[in-house]
């Protein structure tokens, strides 16, 4: 399967680093071909594919990875089936596990494609930018940690397997890359999606400051009021029958959630470094909101995203709908 729109375009004079077996390659359109033999060997190693497994490859390029992908469980029958267009906007078919090479500008929303995949699949390995990479897995405290982070490790267990040079490749990428195996969690979260990407969303927008000043601020808490007020407008007119957004795409939207991931806009600034749009004017709604971010024994007001757990996350949310205040 092919990660991009597929066009026929007229060969062009040019390096001989942009060309493998006759096929010219895009550097624009994220083509870098996996030249090293021992690497692939190790991709497909690391993958645990079993003789009986279907098996999803996605950007096959010149066949490097197919052809190992083919070799594995000798006597085994082989039946393989080519969808040429883009993934992002194919139906997949049922796989139990997939092994990719992408272009690195739809790491994002494939990455939640995949997991919003039913029935649920075994394990991903997949080749992403490394920076991407190190976001996924990284963990509270980390300097990486982010709502990428949070996002993805709601629905999966994600491990870094092996860190790979741009020299792998041809033609060579301006960043390194590295392999990622990701899982997913069976069964999946109970959660409202749309809820949780919100919260999380307003949690990382300054990941080091404290929940208490983002959640003083009037852009926020304009954004919180209104949505209260609709809901129980909504409520009074319809009864009590808020409805779970169980579609986990919409955590990897990818006009939001994309590769360069800067949501975090001061990601090490000191709390007095920047000057916040706090709301200095007491409101009723404004007390409702710093009584759920001070509740006994929680105490999140002087908490930061940066060093929360997806438990807190969790709570967190929790505490808020509790209290009738919604993020979507």
């Amino acid at each position: 399967m092919a990660g991009g729109k597929i066009r026929k375009e007229r060969a062009v004079v040019g390096s001989s680093n942009h060309y493998q077996g006759g096929i010219q390659f895009h550097k624009s359109k994220g083509q870098h071909i996996l030249k090293n033999p021992l690497l692939v060997d190790a991709i497909v190693q690391k993958a645990g594919i079993n003789s009986t497994d279907v098996v999803l490859e996605i950007g096959p390029g010149t066949g490097n990875l197919t052809k190992k992908l083919l070799e594995i469980g000798p006597g085994s029958r082989v039946a393989a089936s080519i969808i040429q267009g883009d993934v992002l906007k194919c139906d997949l078919p049922y796989f139990d596990i997939c092994v990719a090479n992408i272009p690195y500008q739809i790491s994002s929303p494939l990455t939640f494609k995949l997991l919003n995949h039913r029935p649920l699949f075994r394990c991903a390995v997949i080749m992403f930018q490394s920076e991407f990479a190190m976001r996924l897995v990284a963990q509270p405290c980390d300097s990486q940690y982010c709502r990428l982070s949070v996002n993805t490790q709601l629905l999966a267990r994600v491990s870094l397997l092996l860190k790979v040079g741009k020299n792998n490749f041809r033609p060579p990428p301006k960043v390194d890359s590295a392999v990622v195996r990701i899982e997913p969690r069976k069964p999946a979260p109970v959660v409202n999606f749309k809820e949780w990407d919100g919260l999380v969303r307003i949690c990382f927008t300054r990941k080091n400051k404290t929940l208490g000043a983002i959640f003083k601020q009037k852009r926020v808490l304009s954004i919180l009021e209104k949505n209260y007020k609709t809901l129980q407008a909504l409520q009074a007119s319809q009864g009590n029958d808020y409805q779970m957004a169980t579609d986990a795409s919409v955590l990897g939207d990818a006009g939001e959630l994309s590769m360069d991931m800067d949501d975090e806009i001061d990601d090490f600034e000191d709390d007095n470094d920047m000057e916040m749009d706090d709301a200095d004017t007491k409101s009723d709604f404004k007390d409702k909101v710093m009584a759920v971010l001070r509740v006994k024994d929680c105490e999140y007001e002087d908490k930061r995203s940066s060093k929360l757990a997806q438990a807190d996350f969790m709570h967190l949310l929790s505490l808020f709908n509790q209290a009738g205040i919604h993020f979507s």
